[in-house]
């Protein structure tokens, strides 16, 4: 007989969350609909727009928030098309129509962007008020390089950047009289498990390990949902209904991080957005390239488990896993804990070492030293919010001149994200001059016959890697050196 003591639970078709500051239920709908189309449809809040339904566009943009004390509001952009309606269950979230002041007047946001001639059609408006509101009320100085990030999932700029910009500065220095405090009417989410159900689609929200190994074994074929920036396309803009979903982002060990001098530990579930602090130092190269992974609305959602569990060959942070010589902590109700080293991770195309019944619940990354060579390079057609056309990680000891231990990992290189073996071998135990560099970038072709798309022919995949390996020589070996240009 099947085993259900650690998940069962009563079904319900209601779906408890608090909108706008007011606690409201939506019955009668399926808890994989998203919540884009609950908006504009049951709830019939038209602000929020639906523009690519991919979270590329930033239209459909709206705030979760969480009590953060002192009656302030912690508040994170998300793309309400890629979130399913099971995942806002025990959450806060506002909407556009959310940010009216006391007696119905415009927020302060929205006055800055109407006063400074920032308004563009009532399309991307919203969006982009959803997500200077959550910038000034996280309290970020108005710098240019946080505007810009803060901005960058909002691609509609119909009057042009500047006054934009010149809003979010505004309202910035406003931040500690812009936050609407929303009472703290539903439990906090994670803390209660929850089994949501509608006609033939059943959402399953575990609180603990043990529920959801037991769910990953008695359902090996639901989908594993963390955030959603890859699974909530099918929903989105696929149209698909799944049979069932077991959503993992409540359990408390998969949302831990811990660090020590050497190494990282990451569980399956924390955020890119919740990552990014822990990315510094020796690390930065990492955290460059996670704030150009995707917008915030999508850091607010995506995770790194997700990444791995997907398993995409353009997944950006996988070769920085390869590089990094990560390990993957698996957990099966059957086997318990095990731990498979990220080189035998990868099998072939979105195939992994990840059996039916196991879930990913931490990576383990060594952090570099600070004698230690590491960096991490994106190649795209736009800087922000695309697809990577190659991306290369690299860690590298060099001791008196001469490379000891090497780790080149490349994405969009081949059907899986891999180490470039034979590049490698070229540098390991060679002196570290511009000559090796080239003798290993020569190899690359030996390693990688990358196929030709849409974001780059093999050829120009090929070059681009070895000029890759060139810049990071220059990096090292001249550090005033320009070699990289954002923009002209």
């Amino acid at each position: 007989m099947r085993s259900v003591s650690h998940y069962a639970r009563a079904m319900s078709d209601t779906i408890a969350f608090v909108l706008n500051g007011q606690p409201v239920t939506a019955t009668g709908i399926s808890p994989a609909m998203t919540l884009l189309d609950w908006l504009r449809g049951p709830a019939r809040l038209m602000g929020t727009k639906e523009g690519c339904a991919e979270g590329d566009c930033g239209a459909c943009t709206v705030a979760f928030e969480q009590p953060a004390g002192a009656g302030r509001q912690a508040c994170a952009p998300a793309n309400a098309c890629l979130v399913m309606m099971g995942q806002v269950h025990g959450r806060a979230v506002r909407t556009v129509e959310g940010l009216r002041a006391p007696g119905g007047a415009p927020h302060p946001v929205q006055q800055a962007l109407a006063q400074g001639d920032g308004t563009q059609c009532g399309y991307c408006t919203p969006g982009i008020i959803m997500s200077m509101y959550a910038f000034a009320v996280g309290g970020e100085p108005p710098e240019p390089g946080l505007i810009h990030d803060a901005l960058a999932g909002n691609l509609c700029r119909c009057t042009g950047y500047r006054p934009i910009v010149e809003a979010m500065v505004t309202v910035a220095q406003q931040s500690d009289s812009l936050a609407i405090v929303a009472p703290d009417r539903v439990p906090p989410a994670g803390t209660s498990a929850t089994t949501l159900r509608h006609r033939a689609t059943r959402f399953d929200v575990p609180a603990s390990m043990d529920a959801l190994v037991a769910l990953r074994r008695d359902f090996p074929d639901a989908w594993l949902l963390a955030g959603g920036t890859d699974l909530g396309l099918r929903v989105s803009h696929d149209r698909e209904t799944p049979a069932h979903v077991v959503h993992v982002a409540g359990i408390p060990e998969l949302r831990m991080v811990s660090v020590t001098r050497e190494r990282l530990r990451i569980g399956a579930a924390v955020t890119y957005a919740d990552l990014l602090p822990y990315l510094g130092d020796t690390l930065e190269p990492f955290g460059a390239m996670v704030r150009r992974l995707g917008s915030r609305q999508i850091r607010t959602l995506g995770t790194l488990g997700g990444n791995l569990g997907t398993a995409s060959p353009i997944g950006d942070t996988l070769p920085v896993l390869l590089a990094l010589d990560a390990a993957i902590h698996l957990r099966s109700a059957a086997r318990g804990p095990l731990v498979v080293g990220v080189d035998d991770y990868f099998l072939g195309y979105r195939r992994t070492a990840l059996a039916a019944d196991e879930v990913i619940e931490a990576i383990d990354i060594k952090v570099p030293q600070p004698a230690e060579l590491f960096h991490v390079d994106k190649i795209s057609k736009r800087r922000d919010q695309d697809i990577s056309a190659v991306l290369g990680a690299y860690r590298l000891r060099i001791e008196d001149g001469v490379v000891r231990t090497a780790r080149l990992a490349f994405g969009g290189m081949a059907a899986t994200p891999a180490r470039a073996r034979r590049a490698e071998a070229a540098l390991i135990g060679q002196g570290w001059s511009a000559a090796t560099i080239e003798r290993a970038a020569a190899a690359l072709a030996d390693d990688f016959q990358p196929m030709d798309d849409w974001r780059g022919s093999a050829t120009y995949r090929l070059a681009v890697a070895g000029n890759l390996l060139r810049r990071l020589y220059l990096r090292a070996t001249q550090p005033g050196a320009v070699v990289e240009v954002d923009q002209l």
